[in-house]
């Protein structure tokens, strides 16, 4: 099969790309998936979505042992289907804080120059203070409908610490807190699957490869990117150009296995280097996320979400618990005064949310986690011996990722003593111990921390010899390639990964187009 661009990955970019490329109808465009189609029902219930973790939904990856963690291996969920991640997360649209996309000092990527990206983007329904928001774009930005009512007490509480209430989450500066606002449509999610690839699957231009897992990019005698091997053995030819919207494992792994990456390390996993760019694979960085957890002595919370009550309102009229997307509220602080912007997120959650989700414990509970946003440990995803991927984050192997987690812990168990969540606020409960000092604190980060979902810098867009990617997202001497989601971002942002990744793939189909 020929195409003028081949994408491969319908995540959150790869169905940006295939809708905003195939608008011309002259262009013929090629969207491979390794995954399946996105039917599963439990996609479309916003609360569900810890239930698509590790089945066929998922790339299930794994961490190597994190020195700096107990010596843990921590599970990564990764979409796999239609939509990616954006098919399988929590739904929170949190674009960032000025200062990080100014902080990347690249040509094109300032704040006030992706802002229309966002918005474009963006459909936003409810509150727009200050037209913050876009209002035209594909992607559902919503309010949650049926909040809960100790979320609404944990937004009292912040307010009584002294923090900042929001009028919109998503302005220029996000320190403060607010309601978390969510992808959805009439209360069920609303993934980029459904904001851009549906709509654009009806064009004849367009054509959609689910099971389809790529191997290699495929190259000419001269060094241009012409195609990609999938499945079996089986390939298609771009005559214009390979975009990789793989993901931050995906892409960097898709390189390295084409030859592209550090020439000592791709010999040293059986790979016989095509181009060096050391850069490939190094960089990662990811929010880490720990927790005070505690029992709540009201029966408030979502523990009560799948009776036939709330699936009732949730299938008649789109409401009740089954439309929570669980992170319910957010607060944006600083670890201390000499921080220049929030470098921590405390995400409130009206139940007990531990091991991913994946075992729900009994009974009612309330979770505030605390996710460091700046984190300066990084690590590398790397060829397995197999050939498969190895990914090392690196996590807490700098002390000051530890301290900054510790800090932001004390003002979790401050909202929890304030009077607003005091009556809903129990005792611990695992994976909370109860630790009040730093240095047990310090501990519980160690053992009980997990990611929070947001990998970025595999494949980093910079200037310098260490960028992968120029700042039009074309692979460093490479013609024919670029890459387009979020391993591209060069430092994590101070909010959530959806939105940047969908305003990185906004701009790069105006980019693809002008060229």
């Amino acid at each position: 099969m020929e195409f003028d661009y081949v994408i491969v990955g319908a995540g959150s970019a790869g169905c940006v790309l295939a809708a905003r490329l195939s608008e011309d109808p002259s262009v013929r465009v090629g969207l491979l998936e390794a995954g399946g189609p996105d039917r599963k029902t439990e996609i479309r219930v916003p609360v569900a979505f810890s239930k698509l973790f590790k089945t066929e939904y998922d790339w299930d990856f794994t961490t190597v042992k994190q020195a700096g963690m107990d010596d843990r291996e921590l599970y990564w969920p990764r979409g796999r289907t239609l939509g990616g991640s954006s098919s399988i997360n929590a739904q929170m649209w949190v674009r960032g804080h000025r200062d990080d996309y100014d902080g990347w000092g690249l040509p094109g990527w300032s704040y006030d120059e992706v802002l229309p990206y966002f918005q474009r983007a963006e459909r936003r329904t409810g509150s727009n203070h200050g037209g913050v928001y876009g209002t035209d774009g594909p992607l559902h930005i919503s309010e949650l409908r049926s909040p809960n009512v100790a979320t609404a007490a944990f937004l009292r509480a912040c307010e009584e610490i002294g923090l900042t209430r929001l009028p919109e989450l998503n302005g220029p500066s996000n320190e403060g807190f607010a309601p978390t606002p969510v992808t959805q449509r009439r209360g069920r999610r609303w993934s980029c699957a459904d904001a851009y690839l549906r709509p654009a699957r009806r064009r004849p231009n367009l054509t959609v490869l689910t099971g389809a897992q790529a191997r290699r990019v495929l190259f000419d005698a001269d060094g241009r990117a012409t195609g990609v091997e999938y499945g079996d053995g089986r390939r298609v030819t771009a005559t214009r150009e390979v975009v990789l919207s793989a993901g931050t494992v995906g892409s960097p792994h898709l390189l390295l296995s084409s030859g592209i990456g550090d020439p000592g390390d791709l010999r040293a996993a059986g790979v016989e280097p095509r181009h060096e760019l050391p850069g490939v694979g190094r960089g990662l960085s990811d929010h880490l996320a720990c927790g005070i957890v505690l029992s709540c002595p009201q029966p408030v919370t979502l523990a009560a979400a799948e009776s036939l009550g709330n699936l009732a309102r949730f299938l008649l009229a789109g409401r009740g618990m089954l439309t929570s997307n669980v992170g319910e509220a957010v607060a944006f602080v600083r670890s201390g005064p000499a921080e220049p912007a929030p470098d921590l997120e405390l995400v409130f959650a009206p139940v007990i949310f531990a091991d991913h989700g994946l075992t729900p414990p009994p009974g009612h509970g309330l979770t505030i986690g605390v996710v460091l946003l700046r984190p300066e440990s990084r690590g590398r995803v790397t060829l397995a011996d197999d050939g498969g991927v190895r990914i090392d984050p690196c996590y807490l192997s700098a002390e000051s990722d530890v301290r900054r987690l510790v800090a932001g812990l004390k003002t979790a168990k401050e909202l929890f003593a304030t009077p607003s969540l005091k009556p809903y606020a129990g005792t611990p409960v695992a994976p909370y111990d109860g630790s009040e000092t730093d240095e047990e604190l310090a501990r519980l980060v160690r053992v009980k921390s997990e990611t929070l979902y947001h990998p970025v810098g595999t494949c980093a867009m910079g200037l310098g010899p260490d960028a992968v990617v120029d700042p039009s997202l074309r692979v460093v001497g490479m013609p024919g390639l670029r890459v387009v989601d979020a391993s591209v971002m060069p430092t994590l942002n101070r909010g959530h990964t959806h939105a940047p990744t969908v305003m990185i793939a906004e701009r790069a189909a105006d980019l693809i187009k002008a060229s």
